[in-house]
């Protein structure tokens, strides 16, 4: 019979600033090499934060268990769960506001801003849709049933009970959500219009850019021309699939990048925090989400309500 595991003990710490504590469950010493739980701790983070400041932490009542703070003298044993919250570098707030479009007793729709990351990462951690959400809504459980790209702005399904959350993110994995985004980028008669593109995309970890590579195909969109002036075009994108970075990818393959794009075609110097970035965010928005809600069967359409500043709001057709 196969063996149950118990889920772990709730967090004795509360979140901060919106983030959850980290957890950890002492692992398997078969050789012996930590008798006391600070050994372990040492082990594990001295190499990144340095064994002062691992030192330091114990003494403040950082590691907490299940009983209370931890002084690191208890012995080494498998299976002890220990708290502690990280240090959190200094962020600067990106200065938009995130816009709630539904929320209910299940679920969240957010307008997330350009340059807003949607779950911390990195060095994007409380200075994300998450976190702020958590904070500003009062809802410490909140969870992302999906992400965007911390660059593109529009709709954000948040769950609100972690036990549901499983049933939204279905919906994203088995791609029975529609949805629809809206770009601005040149406009350029001779690339023919509507038209599906599939290809496969890999994206390798610390490698700002995805890049197209032969194979299977993994990644499937449709880049249809809404309206065009002044050189430059309107675009409806509809993504059948998923892949990191996959509609910017797609467009540039068509030689028609979007506009404010730091990576595609070229990787330009990152400057997430400057005033001139503020002032030329991507030109990528994610417009419409539809779906029928998994635990009531009831159908659901959501529009953004915000507009691509390089494609005024009065000269948009519908």
């Amino acid at each position: 019979m196969a063996r149950r595991h118990r889920p772990p003990p709730p967090s004795p710490l509360p979140q901060r600033d919106g983030i959850d504590p980290v957890r950890l469950r002492l692992p398997r010493d078969a050789e012996g090499r930590w008798a006391t739980v600070r050994d372990h701790l040492v082990s594990r983070f001295g190499g990144a934060v340095g064994t002062g400041r691992v030192e330091e932490m114990l003494r403040e009542g950082r590691f907490v268990g299940t009983d209370g703070p931890l002084s690191g003298g208890e012995p080494y044993a498998v299976g002890r769960y220990v708290w502690f919250h990280r240090d959190f570098a200094a962020e600067e707030r990106v200065p938009f506001e995130i816009g709630i479009v539904h929320r209910d007793e299940r679920i969240v729709v957010a307008d997330k801003p350009h340059f807003l990351a949607t779950t911390p990462r990195g060095r994007h951690v409380t200075e994300t849709a998450l976190a702020r959400l958590r904070r500003e809504l009062d809802e410490p459980a909140l969870q992302p049933a999906h992400r965007l790209d911390r660059l593109t702005a529009g709709l954000t399904l948040f769950v609100v009970r972690r036990e549901d959350r499983g049933a939204y993110q279905t919906l994203f994995r088995d791609r029975r959500v529609r949805k629809e985004y809206e770009a601005v980028a040149r406009h350029d008669p001779s690339v023919e219009l509507p038209v599906t593109v599939r290809s496969r995309i890999e994206k390798e970890p610390g490698v700002p850019a995805a890049r197209e590579v032969p194979g299977e195909p993994n990644s499937e969109s449709r880049i249809e021309l809404l309206a065009h002036r002044g050189g430059y075009g309107r675009y409806r994108l509809l993504p059948a699939t998923g892949r990191t970075h996959q509609l910017r990818v797609h467009m540039n393959a068509l030689g028609l990048p979007i506009l404010g794009d730091p990576l595609y075609p070229v990787v330009l110097p990152d400057g997430p925090g400057s005033s001139d970035a503020y002032a030329h965010p991507l030109q990528l928005l994610a417009r419409l989400l539809e779906f029928t809600d998994p635990l009531t069967g009831g159908p659901y359409r959501f529009e953004s309500g915000l507009r691509l500043a390089q494609w005024p709001s009065s000269q948009w057709p519908r």
